[in-house]
């Protein structure tokens, strides 16, 4: 049973993703500015990304985008789940919760993708300060940040971690 409490925080982001798009796609018109909070750091907007990452894909054939951004994400989301309920001596606890953190964000957007017209639902747009010749960052959701936090850890903890750390566990 303790190789499952990870998909408590599975659930709960996939709940709290689908009820903040929700509320986005209920109260704030597509393609507009709810609010804008702490100067212009941060908005509240209504945007559709019918592509991956950064809008990356946007062009492709319906088609592949039902292979790229659907088929082969529910393959790995399966995958991932599969891992975090694997043999323990594969991966510590802290990595298993950081898998299930990104299985919760990949749902989410599955989710969109699926029943949202092949379209994630993005609403937070943060700014850039000109990093990386960007004004603002490209818009994302709660799944997107799960995602990006949880692999972004998840690799500290691969790269960081001593071999015989794993060993004695």
């Amino acid at each position: 049973m303790k190789r499952f409490k990870p998909f408590l925080l599975t659930l709960s982001i996939i709940a709290i993703d689908q009820i903040t798009k929700a509320l986005i796609v209920h109260y704030v018109p597509e393609n507009t500015i709810l609010c804008s909070l702490f100067g212009d750091f941060l908005r509240i907007v209504h945007v559709r990304n019918t592509a991956v990452a950064f809008s990356m894909g946007t062009g492709l054939a319906l088609p592949i985008k039902v292979a790229l951004f659907i088929i082969v994400p529910l393959l790995v989301m399966a995958a991932v789940c599969v891992m975090i309920v694997k043999d323990e001596k594969e991966f510590t606890s802290l990595q298993r919760w950081l898998l299930a953190a990104f299985a919760g964000g990949g749902i989410g957007n599955l989710i969109d993708r699926i029943f949202r017209g092949m379209s994630v639902v993005d609403f937070i747009s943060t700014n850039n300060y000109g990093w990386f010749g960007m004004d603002r960052f490209p818009t994302y959701n709660v799944a997107d940040a799960s995602i990006t936090v949880s692999v972004i850890l998840l690799l500290f903890t691969i790269l960081f971690s001593r071999k015989g750390d794993k060993k004695q566990k």
